[in-house]
């Protein structure tokens, strides 16, 4: 046979057999094919998929809260003080001759605290007295005749000038041997004596000490933040570290703040009749001011928003979750006095930190009262 005979019909053979095959293959294929196009999602699964799925709100726990008058209040830390302190010191020099008091003892205004030596005060005030008459006598004979013409004018001026010398020498050694004795400035108590009987007490040198006890004072630093909020006059109590409580009116208000704390010192003027209190105990001062509306909560309650505001979430008649910024008045272990609030709130007592402003929520009424 032709040997290009044999190859074309080997070619046509091969040509047959791949045709054939591929027919039975075919079928295979196209069932695969819509196999896949089946398992592929449609239009309107894919936006059933991307939708979100519903979620419950969050459920919290409210309380209904009232807000009401309530004093504002500003606690002060400071010491108590006595109203004077003064250090008698002696106005001419001296020897101790008598000491009429004991430390601790309380005097009267007047009372006989010190004596000093009179030595010869007595005899330059008999000098300065007899010098006083001879003035008399030579102005009274110049005034007679000046009245006839028989003296000058300025010879009467001179007599008179020698006279007045004379009586201011004696008034200041009577001043000298008053300021021997040394006396009371004002009721007091003896908190220390600095002579002793025979002492040699110079002038300008300490004698005694005394402390006015009645009134006292309770003093401390307010906050520059606070000092407009109080004034002269108004009412304050002070619990003192010894255990005693006392009240007062505040009598001072400083003007200049202390550089380094920025804070003003004031001064609570009380009572002291009994004589209980001490200077230097220490004090907590409270202060009330002016009425504001306030809602008494439980500190709990109290949160932080995102940007770190102190306040309280609420929920509104929608029950969409509120925040409000607070400031607290006072706290306590029993609860927390805070402005800021409407009259009546709807606070969230649990939950709180599980949602956010413009949420909505699922409340549950609480009975009313702090717990």
């Amino acid at each position: 046979m032709n040997r290009s005979v044999i190859i074309a019909t080997i070619i046509a053979v091969g040509v047959t057999g791949w045709i054939v095959s591929g027919q039975f293959e075919q079928p295979e294929t196209v069932a695969i094919d819509a196999d896949a196009q089946k398992s592929e999602p449609n239009a309107s699964e894919i936006a059933a998929a991307l939708r979100p799925k519903k979620v419950d709100p969050t459920q919290v726990d409210v309380q209904m809260f009232n807000a009401e008058l309530r004093a504002q209040q500003i606690v002060v830390r400071g010491t108590t003080e006595s109203i004077r302190t003064v250090t008698i010191k002696a106005e001419t020099p001296g020897r101790v001759v008598a000491i009429y008091v004991e430390i601790g003892q309380r005097v009267k205004k007047g009372d006989t605290l010190v004596k000093f030596a009179i030595k010869d005060r007595r005899a330059q005030l008999a000098e300065a007295e007899a010098l006083i008459r001879q003035r008399q006598i030579e102005y009274k004979a110049a005034k007679s005749l000046s009245k006839k013409g028989f003296s000058a004018k300025t010879t009467l001026a001179g007599t008179k000038a020698l006279l007045d010398s004379a009586l201011a020498k004696a008034e200041s050694v009577r001043i000298k041997m008053a300021d021997l004795i040394i006396k009371a400035p004002f009721d007091a108590v003896v908190e220390e004596r600095q002579a002793e009987i025979g002492d040699y007490i110079k002038d300008g040198n300490s004698v005694i000490t005394l402390v006015d006890e009645d009134p006292f004072l309770v003093t401390g630093q307010v906050s520059e933040v606070y000092v407009n909020k109080i004034k002269i006059g108004d009412k304050g109590i002070s619990k003192l570290v010894t255990g005693e409580t006392v009240e007062g009116v505040i009598r001072f208000i400083g003007k200049k703040a202390d550089p380094a704390t920025r804070t003003f010192r004031v001064e609570l003027l009380v009572e002291n009749d009994n004589s209980d209190l001490r200077a230097g105990v220490t004090a907590e001062t409270t202060f009330s001011t002016e009425e504001v509306m306030a809602t008494f909560i439980s500190p709990a309650i109290l949160t932080l928003n995102d940007t770190g505001i102190l306040g309280v979430r609420s929920v509104d008649d929608s029950d969409i979750v509120q925040f409000f910024p607070v400031n607290v008045l006072t706290d306590s272990s029993a609860g927390a006095w805070v402005t800021g609030l409407p009259a009546q709130t709807r606070l969230i007592k649990v939950g709180q930190e599980f949602v956010r402003a413009g949420e909505k929520v699922n409340p549950q009424n609480k009975t009313a009262g702090v717990q």
